[in-house]
């Protein structure tokens, strides 16, 4: 195991009453928040008319910043950063997206700087404070410092991290997810998968422990995801599903690995800009593909112990189709067909892809030719 160094300073409330955020709001001083959310979902279940009632109750004005979409795009987050700048902390109700544009617009509030410029590399120098009331789980954002945005002028998808936008307090209340379209909780449980696949196979050390406890998540996932397809009210269920998704990307899968990577999430980045497709349906695509590329060139050991301890199988190439297997089974796209993408537009991809990869660090691991390869093996 590599040495490591773990910070962590987001406070969890697990099940817990979503109103009482305006308590917590006061208590830290705050008067008047930006409140971003995404579509109509939460003014039709009600859940908007119960925080803007806790809000005004404890005094605490709001001013409105809805509409962000399943990829959250620039020029809704530069809007964002104008309605800001009398706000003294940010108010996320929503899931990954709305709490990573939020994450933008924390930092670029206070720290004067485009929203742009963060996700071209300039560091943050102050954040508003950020608070969460999740209904999705998927991306982890509510537990971790990162956030993903799409330029829509230049199709570049990118991210930035700092901690300066770690939530100070997430609200998880895994009765808030059961409104979630099927397809979507189908895509969450990719998306979660995902995070934990990437360290499992492409870190440079594997400790046992992290093995384990990836594995773990990884099944647990599969279970939930399968146990609420069949009870939308499976409470329960969706409880163990929120924790896996915020465990999958808090730091934790990650202690002591050495060096790692996100190939998959960086080709994905790039059909979610081109094509505006859900992140977890392009990552279903994406990973099968990967893997076969990934272990046809690399032999890796972790493919096999992936297909022996989730999938029972006995060798690599049957976890591989196991897997494939099960995304097809719970309702996963599985080709670019399935997202309606020609094959023919695979060198447009990987050229997008080849324009950001010197971001991610993978310009030489992962040059024009092999995701080119991976794509193909998509189709």
């Amino acid at each position: 195991m590599k040495e490591f160094n773990y910070y962590n300073p987001v406070k969890i409330l697990f099940g817990s009453k979503q109103s009482q955020i305006a308590g917590i709001l006061k208590a830290d001083g705050h008067s008047k928040v930006l409140l971003v959310y995404g579509q109509s979902s939460i003014k039709k279940t009600g859940l908007y008319d119960e925080i803007a009632a806790a809000l005004k109750s404890a005094g605490i004005e709001f001013i409105e910043h809805g509409g962000v979409s399943s990829n959250p795009v620039l020029s809704h987050a530069r809007a964002g950063v104008k309605k800001a700048k009398d706000a003294t902390a940010i108010l996320a109700v929503g899931g990954g997206s709305v709490i990573d544009e939020s994450k933008a617009i924390a930092a670029a509030t206070a720290s004067k700087y485009d929203v742009w410029e963060l996700y071209e590399g300039k560091k943050p120098t102050d954040a508003l404070d950020l608070y969460v009331i999740l209904t999705v789980s998927a991306t982890g954002s509510e537990m971790n410092s990162g956030s993903v945005l799409t330029n829509e002028e230049t199709k570049e998808k990118l991210s930035f991290g700092s901690p300066l936008v770690y939530p100070k307090v997430s609200i998880i209340n895994p009765s808030l997810t059961a409104t979630l379209p099927k397809e979507y909780l189908v895509y969450s449980a990719v998306d979660i998968i995902a995070h934990v696949l990437e360290v499992y196979f492409t870190a440079e050390e594997h400790p046992k422990l992290l093995n384990r406890f990836c594995e773990n998540i990884i099944k647990s996932v599969i279970k939930t995801t399968e146990d609420i397809l069949k009870n939308q009210n499976d409470i329960d269920a969706r409880g163990e599903f929120a924790l896996c998704a915020t465990w999958a990307l808090n730091g934790l899968t990650s202690l002591g690995v050495g060096e790692y990577s996100f190939p998959n999430h960086m080709i994905e980045h790039s059909l979610s800009a081109l094509y505006n497709v859900p992140h977890g349906a392009g990552l279903a695509v994406v990973l099968p593909a990967w893997l076969q590329w990934f272990y046809d060139n690399t032999k890796n050991p972790q493919v096999e112990r992936f297909a022996k301890k989730i999938f029972s199988q006995k060798n690599a190439q049957n976890g591989i189709i196991a897997f494939k297997a099960w995304l097809e089974k719970v309702g996963a796209p599985i080709s670019l067909k399935d997202l309606e993408i020609k094959s023919g537009d695979i060198d447009k991809i990987a050229e997008n892809v080849d324009f950001v990869s010197h971001r991610w660090g993978l310009k030489e691991e992962y040059p024009y030719k092999s995701v080119k390869k991976i794509l193909k093996l998509a189709k």
